[in-house]
């Protein structure tokens, strides 16, 4: 067993002297010894309930045979940390997460290990250390929150986001914002709607190194304990087989999950996450394979923010293993003999997996859309590409041209939107937000959610270097690359130059000659960092563009 190099002979007694002053006895020493990284805290939604599920992969590892071992790392919260300097630490935090995870693992060699992430940087971060490192592994979320309800309609997080930009716009009181805070969020979970926490969790179901279940068994259900039992013995079956990350987690296996990406209409951060995750199993996806995917695989699923449709809803209608059984027959071609952390292969465990609701999970002859959820655009003002949501995208806005309102911050945005200077037709472009310019490439919820509580969501559009959260819906093209601290094309346009969106066609173009542009990028000048210490300025110095994953050089 790998534990025995800290654990076995006589040179070792020392080592064990140690884990027995912990309580460890002879015969739990003895056993495999099964790491349990978790991000259990009191300051995330997703994550206050972790200790439960830890709990519960801890009775599965003994089950099996095993010694469970926590310990835990890092996690922030996407939604408290939105529209200040802590969002700049955000996707920076995926690094530190997959740095303190590897750290561990090889730090105390453990012969397996089961993941415990919840929310939207935790789970990325864990994946690629998983790869990583290479052990036996299995990855069980903490599941999704329930929808609150408000006047009796469903009603989530974003739901208040956008409640603030009613207020401004006078069609919400504050007083029913007031009330509307108050029930949005019901409970612990990963907040409710296919945002990046839910589509990660669902994706990584998708990859293989999730039980089936994973991404949509409610936080609060007694099968959400269940299957973190299961996950803590199914880590024992796999270390007994030999069967590791790599071997799941290939080419074939990513493909899978980008289809289902695009069947159920996940966030635009998977672009940035998939890649980076892919690229520690060392596959390479590059942006254009996500163009070429969503050319095959339908849109299946109207979820939460773009549609009506809950991840409550999407369980009781079979789940990620139900779509992906109806995915079997679309052009997307599910490759089902790649192996999963079940021990049996994908087309194995699709066997028992059966469509529900057809209203939910759309048969593959009707489907919402014919393309996928995700689009990846080109032109001279994304060169590198631009991301977005195409499946939250209203008819009107698929194609728009406008003029340039421009911004060199989120705040700047912000105070525009809500003070009432943006008009029908404008696009606005916020710029210098990119994973060196933010630096940590800011998410961007709440302008988006002002432009559509202020009614603007099917007359404007929102360009950005930066991201959105999976939460934002409306044209909102963001990963424009290269991005403005690098002098990409979006650090060069003007107030009131037209910018031209094509989202069928998948382009983005600056309607400025080759020619002006090149004098304008003469007199540019690369900006001073916003921060100047700590670790993000080490991160902006270090990391790569959206383009490529923004995972570190």
């Amino acid at each position: 067993m790998r534990s025995d190099v800290m654990k076995k002979g006589l040179e070792r007694a020392p080592h064990r002297s140690l884990m027995k002053a912990m309580g460890y006895t002879n015969e739990e020493i003895s056993r495999p010894l099964i790491g349990i990284a978790h991000a259990q805290n009191d300051i995330i939604p997703g994550h206050v309930h972790l200790n439960t599920i830890v709990d519960a992969v801890k009775a599965g590892v003994r089950i099996a045979g095993g010694t469970p071992i926590t310990f835990g790392t890092i996690g922030v919260c996407d939604g408290i940390a939105m529209n200040h300097t802590g969002m700049k630490y955000s996707l920076a935090s995926r690094e530190i997460i997959a740095d303190s995870v590897e750290i561990m693992l090889q730090a105390h060699p453990f012969d397996a290990v089961v993941m415990v992430p919840n929310c939207d940087k935790v789970t990325p971060g864990m994946l690629m250390a998983m790869l990583r490192v290479n052990i036996p592994a299995v990855m069980v979320s903490g599941g999704p929150m329930l929808t609150g309800r408000f006047r009796g309609q469903d009603v989530h997080l974003v739901s208040v986001f956008e409640g603030v930009g009613k207020v401004k716009a006078n069609t919400m009181s504050e007083e029913e914002l007031d009330e509307l805070e108050d029930a949005a969020c019901p409970g612990c979970g990963s907040c409710a709607g296919m945002f990046t926490a839910n589509s990660m969790n669902c994706l990584t179901e998708a990859i293989g190194l999730g039980l089936p279940g994973n991404g949509t068994i409610p936080a609060v259900a007694a099968a959400r304990i269940r299957l973190a039992k299961q996950a803590g013995m199914a880590v024992l079956d796999m270390l007994e087989k030999d069967i590791r990350p790599r071997d799941i987690a290939t080419k074939e296996a990513f493909e899978n999950a980008m289809a289902v990406d695009m069947a159920l209409g996940c966030s635009t951060n998977t672009v940035l996450h998939v890649p980076a995750i892919a690229g520690e199993a060392g596959v390479d996806l590059p942006l254009s394979s996500f163009n070429e995917v969503s050319k095959r695989a339908p849109h299946l699923c109207s979820l939460i923010p773009g549609g009506p449709h809950s991840l409550q809803q999407l369980d009781e209608a079979g789940g990620v293993q139900a779509v992906m059984k109806e995915l079997l027959s679309s052009e997307a071609g599910l490759n089902v003999e790649v192996m999963t952390v079940t021990g049996k292969t994908l087309g194995e465990n699709l066997e028992r997996a059966k469509v529900h609701d057809s209203v939910v999970i759309k048969p593959v002859a009707a489907p919402y859309h014919k393309e996928g959820g995700i689009a990846v655009l080109y032109g001279n003002l994304a060169p590198d590409g631009a991301v977005v949501k195409q499946s939250a995208v209203s008819d009107e806005m698929l194609k728009h041209a406008g003029p340039a309102r421009i911004y060199n911050s989120e705040e700047e945005a912000q105070e525009a939107i809500l003070g009432g200077e943006i008009r029908s037709g404008d696009v606005i472009v916020i710029r210098y937000c990119g994973p060196k310019g933010g630096p940590g490439m800011p998410e961007m919820l709440s302008p988006t959610s002002a432009i559509i509580g202020m009614g603007l969501g099917k007359s404007v559009a929102l360009l950005t270097d930066g991201r959105f959260s999976g939460g934002t819906q409306g044209a909102c093209l963001g990963h424009i690359s290269p991005e403005a601290a690098e002098g990409g094309p979006i650090a060069l346009v003007l107030e009131g130059d037209q910018i031209e969106i094509d989202i069928p066609a998948r382009t983005i173009k600056l309607a400025v000659s080759e020619e002006e542009l090149q004098k304008r990028k003469a007199d540019w000048h690369p900006p001073e960092p916003k921060i100047t210490s700590g670790y993000v300025n080490r991160y902006a110095k270090m990391v790569t563009s959206g383009s490529t994953g923004a995972v570190l050089k």
